[in-house]
């Protein structure tokens, strides 16, 4: 296994001010994936977006992961409404031109 595309968790906890404890809690209600290579815990860089969404919901908002669940839940579920309306404008385009 690589770490080229990890990122080490404590050097997240140093640049974002935050105790390990959070991306622990994250990662037991499934919203993160915490990965070990040779007793190190990574991150995948691909979530570092979300990652940040989160801390910032959670220091501005004062919300708690149960609250960030949640925000991310109802995000996802946005994403795929988006991807299916616009699925069902590609069809009737389809039909509109016949």
């Amino acid at each position: 296994m690589t770490t080229q595309n990890l990122i080490l968790i404590e050097k997240l906890c140093l640049h974002y001010k935050i105790e390990f404890s959070f991306f622990d809690a994250l990662n037991n209600i499934g919203l993160i994936e915490i990965k070990t290579y040779e007793e190190n815990k990574y991150l995948s860089k691909n979530e570092i977006g979300d990652i940040e969404k989160m801390i910032r919901l959670h220091h501005e908002l004062n919300l708690n992961m149960e609250g960030i669940d949640i925000v991310f839940n109802l995000l996802q579920k946005e994403k795929e409404l988006r991807l299916e309306i616009n699925t069902l404008k590609n069809k009737l385009r389809l039909y509109e031109d016949d």
